[in-house]
């Protein structure tokens, strides 16, 4: 178990975009046998998300955001590393998804939060970034023959491009191929519904479940 002390720590230097300070304290937990996914789930994730509300107040500003962004991704890609060698987790592959950002949103820290918890669960992710054209994903879809598409939108004005998608894997006849999961601040359920994805997000967690409910039911 990681001490309080060094979840904290972890915590505050995510949300002061210390960069370095982050890659160190990760490394040294995973050095000293720690786990990776308990320094995620109790420091990073929480850390991420007051980044987030910091932005929504106004505290904190896009540059910061997207340092914070970042640093989040570093992290990341560590505790994903450690997870692959350090257990059989990454080996009993869940199933493939194709994860992106829409055309247009620059938003990513919902998402990397997302393509790590499902990482962490067994998934195979290809994680195509932030500010993604449809046909790239769909591309990139095909080319993996991925189980699910997941995209995000932060933006009601970028939200479009979720509709997008659904119907150009109509057009292509590419629709009952693959799972569609949409999620974003400003999506809903009944935006989900509405454009036909097969499934809503409304966080990291619900998205992993969400995703083991789909490729179960294939």
């Amino acid at each position: 178990m990681i001490s309080p002390e060094i979840i904290e720590e972890a915590k505050q230097m995510l949300v002061d975009q210390n960069k370095a300070k982050v890659e160190e304290i990760t490394k040294k937990v995973i050095a000293d046998g720690g786990d990776p996914l308990e320094l995620m789930n109790q420091a990073y994730i929480p850390g991420i998300n007051k980044v987030g509300d910091l932005f929504g107040r106004g505290e904190l500003f896009l540059p910061e955001l997207m340092q914070a962004a970042d640093v989040m991704k570093i992290a990341t890609d560590l505790v994903n590393d450690a997870l692959a060698t350090g257990s059989n987790v990454a080996a009993k592959k869940a199933g493939r998804v194709v994860i992106a950002t829409v055309k247009g949103d620059v938003h990513d820290i919902g998402k990397c939060i997302v393509v790590s918890l499902m990482k962490a669960n067994g998934f195979e992710v290809y994680d195509l970034g932030r500010d993604i054209d449809v046909d790239t994903i769909i591309q990139k879809a095909d080319e993996v023959n991925a189980d699910v598409i997941g995209t995000s939108a932060l933006l009601t004005t970028t939200m479009k491009e979720q509709k997008v998608l659904e119907e150009a894997l109509k057009s292509a006849g590419m629709r009952d191929r693959f799972l569609t999961m949409v999620g974003g601040a400003p999506v809903t359920p009944r935006w989900a519904a509405r454009i036909g994805a097969d499934a809503y997000a409304e966080d990291a967690q619900d998205g992993v479940n969400k995703v083991k409910e789909l490729i179960a039911q294939k």
